[in-house]
């Protein structure tokens, strides 16, 4: 079915653009982007006037003090940071960039996709390490560092999936990924959970993959391959294949070739079965 073209008014959306681009010029200032990120947030969730009392060192509640000062990502710790097989550097930096997509996802303009989709391609363009056009990126996705991922044009990723990037996570051009899809770059030991191998997990150009799916850390999904719902990908999906549940991956159908149907094989009656030649009743 044809998606129908629906604009916002002119002036609408010229607002939106004019604010997109402001986040995009501040996140590319010369600036701590540790202290444009709390004061993006700030903004982002109505708080503007309680940051800058924070800031000022204006006495408030205790609370509300350390609820102020968490908008800047310097005052918070995060998951990552764990992690000592991530490079410090590096992971500071995205770090702050991931503690804004995070925080965006629960403000009130995250329901807006007019500005949550462009304002996600924006903040990609600086958390990711590469990113492609028109890249349509729902509300929910989980990154665990962002640095790590190279993703290409016309992607889509839908609502609350995981892409983890310890390793490395690289996704093609025009993939398109379900809700609630698992995408995975490492992987713990079976006895020492502490001992973390990271991986690099490719999708390829033209891949699908279903809602609930999972793509364990190492595995490649081919082009123009499909995953389907609630399957488990255990090894690599070769190119224009089909992987299904309980199953790495399945020879059953092949695109964009279709081959000839087979024959059904005629099934003896049950009330035949076991007689011999000449026994039948």
């Amino acid at each position: 079915m044809t998606k129908r073209h629906v604009e916002l008014p002119p002036e609408v959306q010229a607002r939106i653009d004019e604010a997109v681009a402001f986040a995009d010029e501040r996140l590319s200032a010369d600036e701590p982007t540790g202290a444009v990120v709390g004061e993006l947030l700030a903004m982002l969730h109505g708080d503007r006037a309680a940051y800058e009392r924070y800031l000022t060192g204006r006495s408030e509640e205790p609370i509300a003090t350390v609820r102020a000062a968490s908008y800047d990502p310097r005052n918070a710790l995060t998951e990552s940071e764990h992690w000592a097989e991530q490079d410090p550097e590096e992971l500071r930096e995205a770090k702050y960039l991931n503690y804004l997509w995070r925080g965006f996802d629960e403000s009130p303009l995250a329901n807006n996709i007019a500005f949550a989709l462009p304002f996600r391609r924006m903040l990609a363009s600086h958390l990711f390490e590469e990113v492609g056009e028109s890249c349509r990126l729902f509300g929910g996705i989980k990154i665990q560092c962002g640095h790590n991922i190279v993703m290409g044009d016309n992607v889509v990723v839908h609502n609350d999936v995981l892409l983890d990037d310890r390793g490395e996570l690289v996704i093609g051009d025009r993939v398109s990924i379900a809700d609630r899809t698992h995408l995975h770059t490492h992987s713990h030991d079976v006895v020492d959970q502490s001992d973390v191998t990271n991986y690099r997990t490719v999708i390829d150009d033209d891949a699908r993959l279903g809602y609930d799916s999972m793509v364990n850390a190492g595995c490649r999904v081919g082009r123009n391959a499909m995953v389907g719902a609630g399957a488990m990908v255990r090894g690599d999906v070769p190119d224009r294949r089909t992987g299904r549940a309980a199953s790495p991956w399945s020879r059953r159908r092949r695109s964009p070739e279709r081959t000839a149907p087979r024959r059904r094989r005629r099934r003896t009656p049950r009330r035949w079965r076991g007689a011999g030649r000449g026994s039948r009743r």
